[in-house]
């Protein structure tokens, strides 16, 4: 268990009806492993499990039936609660503290030590991009600003494990660029991170795994260079070439019992070229 950050077996959650009877299947079987230090997606519709696997993992509904494990204990155990980062799809923070306070009114629910807290404090405002802002409060943020302290008030504790839902929800691109970022830092610093989102390009950026379901199954896990590479063709890369080489070019495949699919020229991302831009300008 030690080798896994989240690991489940045949987790199954169903609800029950007015007369507690089991009615609605949320979750069916779920076998998963999250490996430690790695970036794992989870992604499907809304009604498809996310949401139920997340509150089981984190100890907030109770199985139907099957089991989990969190950084090698059972998800039930209080012992692993302090090494947990959570950020909800929505955070209900009070809104009339600013943002040093209500980082340091979570930084002492988890007996952080005053000074130890304060540096922690100034770092995460710094990173989450809310410097200008620490003295303002909440109650004044845009929701892209309140995603932001959210994030930092998920990782006060400094966590082993975090886990991410809809963790971009209301943020500009510039925004949601520098998220990832600080996503693709947790991992570099030997954290494991859990994201569930509906943005399929902030999962194709960062993340190593991802698993897909659908009401309440499985239904794909692997690697995103996996699931994304098209087997049964392959793609050159190449510059300096005349029309007349092009056509050559072509003419060989074709001689070779190949499909010309497509030439053109790559492509880069609209979210690449934005950024670019507004980083060029400054």
């Amino acid at each position: 268990m030690n080798n896994f950050a989240v690991k489940t077996e045949g987790l199954t959650k169903v609800y029950k009806d007015f007369w507690r009877r089991k009615s609605t299947p949320a979750l069916t079987n779920l076998n998963l492993n999250v490996e430690r230090g790695e970036i794992f997606g989870l992604l499907g519709p809304n009604g498809s499990g996310k949401t139920t696997t997340i509150k089981l993992l984190l100890g907030l509904l109770f199985p139907t039936s099957g089991k989990s494990w969190l950084l090698g204990y059972p998800s039930s155990d209080l012992k692993i609660k302090n090494k947990i980062g959570f950020l909800p799809e929505e955070s209900y923070l009070y809104k009339f503290l600013n943002a040093e306070e209500i980082l340091d009114f979570y930084g002492k629910l988890f007996d952080i030590q005053r000074k130890e807290r304060k540096c922690r404090i100034d770092r995460l405002i710094q990173d989450v991009g809310l410097e200008p802002y620490r003295k303002r409060p909440l109650s004044q943020y845009s929701k892209g600003m309140l995603r932001r302290i959210g994030l930092a008030q998920a990782i006060i504790n400094d966590p082993e494990l975090v886990i991410l839902d809809e963790p971009t929800s209301g943020l500009d691109p510039i925004g949601s660029y520098e998220i990832k970022e600080l996503i693709l830092e947790f991992k570099r610093q030997g954290k494991t991170v859990v994201l569930c989102t509906h943005l399929l390009a902030d999962v194709q950026n960062v993340c190593d795994r991802v698993a897909i379901l659908d009401k309440g199954i499985l239904q794909v896990i692997g690697s995103v260079r996996e699931l994304l590479s098209q087997k049964d063709a392959i793609e050159f890369l190449v510059r300096n070439l005349s029309d007349d080489d092009i056509h050559a070019v072509e003419s060989f495949i074709r001689n070779k019992n190949g499909d010309v699919l497509s030439v053109c020229h790559p492509s880069s991302t609209l979210e690449d070229i934005f950024i670019n831009i507004i980083h060029n300008r400054k």
